[in-house]
C-alpha cells in the first residue's frame, strides 16, 4: 500500500468514524445493534415532549439498522472476505518458500530458534506490562451495582456469539489439533495453524528432496518455481483488493461507531485506556529498544518504513489479512533477506501476537476486578503464561482472541459471560492490538535477520 493509498485509507477511516458517531448521536443505536442501552438522552430524536417522537426515533433507528445491515455493512465484509480469500494460498506459498529457500535445515533450526526465543520473551514482557497497568489503575474495581447489572444485560448471549457457544479447547487439544488430519478441511474452518504446520513440513520436504545432480532436484526446483509464481499472483491480486481499501475501511468504521456510540465507550473508558496505554508503551518503548539494541536499526527509520503495514493492520484488524503488505514492506523498505522475512512474518502472523497477549492479560484482570474475584500471585503467573501461549496460538483474524479470554476466565473462576461486556469495544481494540501484532512481526524480522546472509548458502555448491 503506497503512501497515497495510506492517506486515503486514513481519511476514509476518520470520515466513517465521524459519520457513524453522528448517526448514533442524532438517531440513536440501530435497532437490534450491538450498542448497550438506548439513545442518548436529550438527542433530537429522543425528546419526550411529543408522542410522535418515540415512533420517529424507532423508524430512524430501523432505517439506520437496515442501512448498515444491507448496504454499508456488506461492503466492509466483502472487503475483508476478499482479503481472507487470498490469505490461505499466500500463507502456504510464503512459508513453504521461506523454508525451501533456506536449502539447509541447520539454517531453518537457527532462524526458528531465534524467532521462538524472541517471540516468547517479548510476549511475556507484553503480558507483564498489561497486568502491571491493570493492578496499578484498577479499571474494573468499584463498579456500582446498577452499572454492573446494566453492562451484564445480554452479556451471556454476546459471549456465546464470539466464543462459539461451545467448550473452549484445552492446551493439549490445541496441540493435537495443530496436526491436521485433513489440511483442506482445517483451512476451510479457518485453522491457519494447521495450514502453517503443513506448509512448514512441505518446505522441509522440498529441502530434503533436493539432492545434487538428480532428477528429483530438477523437479523440486520446478515446484519451487511454481510456488514463487503462486506467491507473485497472490501479491498482485492483493494489490488490486487494497485499491478498494478506502471504501471498505469507511464501511467498517461507520458500522463500528454507529453501533457502538459514546455511551458504552464512556462506561468502559478506564478499561480501554489501560489497554491503549499498554499497547502504546509496548509499541514505542519495547519495540524501539528491540530494534535498536538487537536489530541495530534506527527506530525512527523502522517506524517510518512500516507505516503502510500499520495502517493496513488497523484497517483490517487481521494479522493474516495484513501479511501481504508486511511481506512487501520487509523486502522493499526494510531491505530484509527474503528467506528470513517470509519465514518470520508468515509464522508471526499467527504465532507472534504481542498485542493479543497484552489485551488478553488486561481483559482477564479487568473482568476479575469487575466481578470482585481476587487473584493471588500464583494465579496471576498462570494468567501470564496462558496469555503468552494464547498469543502464540490465537487465530490472526478479527476477534480471534476472545475464545482464549473465555478459556482463561474459566480457569480462574471468573464468569465466562463477562466476555460479552467488552464485545462492544472489542472492535476498536482489535484494530489497535492488530497494529501492535503486525509491528511486532516486522520488529521480529529485523531482529532475526541480523547476522543472517542476504541469500542462504547452498550446501550442495
Amino acid at each position: 500500500m503506497g503512501s497515497a493509498v495510506s492517506k486515503r485509507v486514513l481519511s476514509a477511516a476518520v470520515l466513517g468514524a465521524v459519520l457513524g458517531a453522528l448517526a448514533f448521536h442524532f438517531i440513536g443505536p440501530p435497532a437490534g445493534g450491538l450498542a448497550v442501552g438506548g439513545p442518548p438522552a436529550g438527542g433530537p430524536m429522543t425528546g419526550a415532549g411529543s408522542g410522535a417522537a418515540p415512533a420517529l426515533a424507532t423508524d430512524a433507528q430501523s432505517w439506520l439498522a437496515n442501512t448498515i445491515r444491507y448496504v454499508i455493512g456488506p461492503v466492509g465484509q466483502v472487503f475483508l472476505r476478499l482479503l481472507f480469500m487470498l490469505v490461505a494460498p499466500l500463507l502456504f506459498a510464503a512459508l513453504a518458500l521461506g523454508v525451501a529457500s533456506l536449502s539447509d535445515l541447520k539454517s531453518l533450526g537457527r532462524i526458528g530458534l531465534k524467532t521462538l526465543a524472541y517471540t516468547v520473551t517479548v510476549s511475556a514482557i507484553a503480558v507483564v506490562l498489561g497486568v502491571a497497568l491493570v493492578e496499578f489503575f484498577q479499571p474494573g474495581a468499584g463498579v456500582a451495582p446498577e452499572l454492573r447489572e446494566r453492562l451484564l444485560a445480554g452479556a451471556a448471549e454476546r459471549a456465546a456469539g464470539v466464543t462459539g457457544g461451545g467448550p473452549v479447547k484445552t492446551g493439549v487439544e490445541l496441540f493435537v489439533q495443530m496436526v491436521p488430519d485433513n489440511v483442506v478441511k482445517s483451512t476451510a474452518n479457518g485453522d491457519y495453524l494447521a495450514l502453517m504446520l503443513f506448509a512448514l513440513l512441505f518446505g522441509i520436504g522440498m529441502v530434503l528432496a533436493r539432492k545434487p545432480s538428480s532428477a528429483a532436484a530438477a523437479r523440486v526446483d520446478a515446484l519451487q518455481g511454481a510456488l514463487e509464481g503462486l506467491y507473485e499472483v497472490m501479491m498482485t491480486l492483493i494489490a488490486l483488493v487494497i485499491g478498494f481499501a478506502p471504501v471498505g475501511v469507511f464501511a467498517l468504521m461507520f458500522t463500528l461507531t454507529a453501533q457502538l456510540g459514546y455511551e458504552v465507550l464512556g462506561l468502559l473508558a478506564g478499561y480501554v485506556g489501560v489497554v491503549l496505554l499498554g499497547l502504546a508503551l509496548h509499541q514505542f518503548v519495547v519495540y524501539s529498544l528491540a530494534v535498536k539494541l538487537l536489530g541495530r536499526m534506527s527506530p525512527l527509520r523502522f517506524f517510518r518504513d512500516v507505516q503502510d503495514a500499520m495502517v493496513t493492520a488497523f484497517s483490517t484488524a487481521s494479522s493474516n489479512a495484513t501479511l501481504p503488505t508486511a511481506l512487501r514492506v520487509a523486502e522493499e523498505k526494510l531491505k530484509l533477506p527474503p528467506h528470513v522475512s517470509r519465514f518470520v512474518l508468515t509464522l508471526g502472523s499467527t504465532a507472534n501476537q504481542n498485542g493479543t497477549a497484552l489485551f488478553e492479560g488486561v481483559t482477564v484482570l479487568f473482568l476479575a476486578q469487575f466481578y470482585g474475584v481476587e487473584l493471588g500471585l500464583s494465579q496471576q503467573v498462570m494468567v501470564v503464561a496462558v496469555c503468552v501461549l494464547g498469543g502464540i496460538g490465537t487465530a490472526g483474524v478479527p476477534s480471534g482472541s476472545l475464545p482464549v479470554v473465555a478459556l482463561i476466565l474459566g480457569m480462574i473462576g471468573v464468569p465466562v459471560e463477562g466476555v460479552g461486556i467488552i464485545v462492544g469495544v472489542n472492535g476498536f481494540l482489535d484494530m489497535c492490538r492488530t497494529t501492535l501484532n503486525v509491528t511486532g512481526d516486522l520488529a521480529a524480522a529485523v531482529v532475526v535477520s541480523r547476522g543472517e546472509p542476504e541469500r542462504p548458502s547452498d550446501p550442495y555448491a
